[in-house]
């Protein structure tokens, strides 16, 4: 432990810490004294010379120096980028321990967030491809004044520039053509930020539309939404938050009619024509607002034969839509999101006062290499609450 007591953290200043845990984002988590300390790139068990960037009234920030004892888990990085590049925060991690490791991070979340049994929550399953898997990305163009250019590429780990790039080892290598193409034919300035994509086969998704950025492990997360779906015995299926319908056409031959509900006019009429491809026609797509359809959907489906799918974007349910599904009662909710924080948020609201019981949560890592995993919940109505 450093000599450095926690009064004395001045930015600047190096001491020399043992990290005891990993937190949600990627930060190591030290102790100087009493006083925590937070430094990427480091693991579990490993002490290390830090310097502290930033000093807080509870805690302070730092960046590493130097590994002085490391871990038998700890990896050399794919990426020469790794470390400067703010994309990835667990190359350096062997990828049975970063499973292992985000396992334990959704546990602590759920539990301190949403006092939430962590024995609910299922191993993390791993993606078959830890890189080379994401085929969607975004760069940003910025120029530097240093060398007078443009740098192309990612924001940086430590500050907001960006840093310029050759290629992304977690991207397909469609998508690292693509980005050599956009270097070959720079943005005319800086500030200037390209959507690079693989298209999904045999789906429409139009430009802006959000599709799920890793096909290698797409089938195991529709295999739990079906499993999930099969075990609660609904005969119909809400899809909030469809997009392009993507749940809606993969779980639709489960029940015996489906709806799924987006705000985006594009993604509507996209998911009509994926439907049209797959020739199903037990269900029909509708635009407008979660808030505004729910109760009718829930009077023409009757809630206890319906399971309500929601897949909201990174900063969770809306209150009023969280209160919504209390007061409609499906019988079952299947809850999928890419933030275990503000789903465990969500997850307390909607179990609150035994509305409903959070049955599993089966996590699938649809980010290796990054801080990122995607969650899939199954949520039932308790029987002791079906008094109408």
């Amino acid at each position: 432990m450093s000599e450095v007591v926690s009064q004395n953290l001045e930015v600047g200043s190096r001491c020399t810490v043992t990290f005891h845990d990993i937190a949600f984002g990627g930060e190591g988590v030290a102790r100087v004294d009493e006083f925590v300390v937070f430094v990427p790139f480091v693991m579990v068990g490993e002490e290390a010379e830090v310097e502290i960037t930033e000093v807080k009234k509870r805690f302070a920030r730092g960046k590493l120096v130097r590994v002085l004892k490391t871990s038998p888990e700890r990896v050399k990085p794919l990426c020469q980028y790794f470390g400067d590049c703010g994309g990835c925060q667990y190359q350096h991690m062997d990828y049975a321990a970063q499973l292992l490791m985000k396992h334990k991070q959704i546990c602590d979340l759920f539990e301190r967030i949403g006092g939430i049994d962590p024995k609910v929550v299922g191993p993390v399953i791993p993606c078959p491809q830890p890189y080379g898997y994401r085929n969607r990305i975004m760069i940003r163009s910025q120029w530097d004044k240093f060398k007078q250019g443009l740098n192309i590429g990612f924001i940086r780990a430590d500050n907001r520039l960006v840093v310029d790039i050759e290629e992304c080892k977690i991207s397909e290598p469609a998508v690292n053509e693509q980005i050599q193409h956009v270097r070959k034919n720079p943005p005319p300035k800086g500030g200037i930020k390209v959507v690079l994509r693989v298209a999904p086969e045999g789906w429409e998704v139009p430009r802006d539309s959000f599709f799920q950025n890793n096909f290698f492990l797409l089938p195991e997360l529709v295999g739990v939404a079906r499993q999930f779906l099969k075990d609660s015995g609904s005969r119909f299926l809400v899809d909030v938050y469809c997009g392009v319908g993507f749940f809606s056409l993969e779980l639709g031959d489960l029940v015996e009619g489906f709806v799924g509900v987006e705000l985006d006019q594009l993604a509507i009429k996209a998911a009509r024509r994926n439907a049209e491809k797959r020739n199903l026609k037990n269900g029909e797509f509708v635009t407008g607002r979660a808030e505004e359809m729910l109760p009718g959907l829930m009077q023409r489906f009757s809630p206890e034969a319906t399971t309500v799918l929601i897949d909201p974007p990174r900063t969770g349910c809306l209150p009023e839509s969280l209160e919504l599904l209390r007061q409609t009662r499906p019988n079952q909710l299947i809850y999928v999101s890419c933030h275990p924080a503000t789903m465990a948020r969500d997850l307390n609201v909607l179990c609150a006062e035994g509305v409903f019981e959070l049955v599993k949560v089966i996590p699938c890592d649809m980010f290796p290499q990054t801080a990122h995993v995607e969650c899939v919940a199954d949520l039932r109505l308790k029987s002791a609450t079906l008094s109408r």
